[in-house]
């Protein structure tokens, strides 16, 4: 009998490639840019798999712990992707750093460009029930949840 063995959890976009610059389209406003999420696609989801969360995180960000850009949960097993622009229903948004909910792109200061770390937690829990979760918030709720993470990094900087 011959075993295979289970393929990597895997997040791309068609968007950005890794460790390179994001797009305009996806800077906030604030910087002149569109707002727009990235198309984001996952591949290798591990079995047992019964929902999806996805934070967006500057560590490079002048603030403690960083920058939140986006807190999503509660995205079904059977997803495998989000478009570009993507609204999504209010019990799948937390709450970003901007406090607001949904995407918020890249802004940073003039110097070095900041890293925008796209994570996906792979989660054995259907639900979240709480509305408007911070990510530090949804990080504690599923920690122990959480069976496989994948991170897509962009790049951005003035």
């Amino acid at each position: 009998m011959i075993t295979l063995a289970a393929a990597a959890f895997i997040l791309t976009s068609a968007t950005f490639k890794p460790n390179a610059t994001m797009p305009l389209s996806t800077i906030n406003t604030r910087c002149s840019g569109k707002n727009t999420s990235p198309e984001l696609r996952w591949s290798g989801v591990p079995a047992g798999t019964k929902s999806f969360a996805l934070i967006v995180h500057d560590p490079d960000a002048p603030h403690p712990g960083g920058w939140y850009h986006w807190v999503a949960y509660n995205l079904p097993a059977r997803m495998r992707e989000l478009p570009p622009g993507v609204p999504l229903p209010i019990d799948w948004n937390g709450k970003s750093s901007f406090g607001e909910d949904g995407y918020g792109g890249p802004c940073p200061p003039p110097g070095k460009p900041h890293h925008y770390n796209f994570t996906l937690y792979a989660l054995d829990i259907p639900k979240i029930p709480t509305l408007h979760l911070t990510a530090p918030q949804l990080h504690a709720l599923i920690d122990k949840h959480t069976l496989a993470k994948t991170t897509l990094t962009g790049l951005y900087g003035t």
